[in-house]
């Protein structure tokens, strides 16, 4: 039942992340494609520069939502599935793993999608609270430091699999849940996959940090966003 579990919550995880908020807000409100302007990215930060604070808005909300949604429902079925004996940590992991992949590689969109930072961080809403706190002080800090969204989102992200080990190794959570090693170090591998998913989809805002040429928050002229 276990793999069973762990097939369904990639399954749900997909079509969630396939759902892209970017796209469908746009769509809605400005009876236009996203993917057609700025960047061309199916995007938070895309979707604010092109589209404005309302359309950033649903889109915002609609990428938090998807996340959460696909890591409660693929526990809560793990959950009916396996009697509660199931790891719903590693289950939301998965479910995590793949909300990112559809929203990168979205089913319903011809596979051009964003780059999964909302997404990402949206699971640690459902995994562990405390590490989604950590994760958007990180970003918040190093944005206001440096003006540069992709950088931000790419230093808050290399972070989450070492807050994942040091909550769960150091601190049991509310529910004073607890995990032996081995669980911690899976978990954290897990965490360390969705990662390197979303910094390998920064990799061209990477290269222009490294050249100087990445757009700082607030600039007008378009490039490429991070979102």
């Amino acid at each position: 039942m276990m793999i069973l579990s762990c097939v369904i919550a990639a399954a749900v995880g997909y079509l969630m992340g396939s759902i892209n908020s970017a796209i469908l807000t746009v769509r809605i409100l400005k009876h236009e494609d996203v993917r057609q302007f700025g960047s061309g990215n199916a995007g938070l930060t895309n979707t604010l520069r092109c589209f404005g604070k309302l359309c950033a808005l649903f889109t915002l909300i609609g990428d938090l939502a998807k996340g959460v949604i696909a890591v409660l429902v693929s526990q809560l079925l793990s959950g009916l599935l396996t009697g509660g004996t199931a790891d719903l940590y590693l289950i939301g992991c998965i479910a995590g793993i793949f909300s990112i992949v559809g929203h990168v590689f979205p089913l319903y969109y011809g596979f051009k999608g964003g780059k999964g930072v909302l997404v990402g961080v949206s699971v640690f809403l459902v995994l562990d609270w405390r590490v989604f706190c950590v994760l958007i002080a990180i970003f918040a800090l190093v944005l206001a430091l440096s003006k540069y969204v992709s950088l931000a989102s790419i230093i808050a992200t290399a972070c989450a699999p070492f807050a994942t080990f040091a909550a769960q190794y150091f601190l049991p959570d509310i529910r004073h849940q607890t995990y032996s090693l081995p669980q911690i170090l899976l978990h954290a591998g897990m965490i360390c996959i969705m990662a390197v998913m979303i910094i390998w989809m920064h990799r061209s805002n990477i290269q222009r940090l490294r050249t100087g040429t990445e757009r700082k928050f607030g600039e007008k002229k378009d490039k490429e966003d991070a979102s």
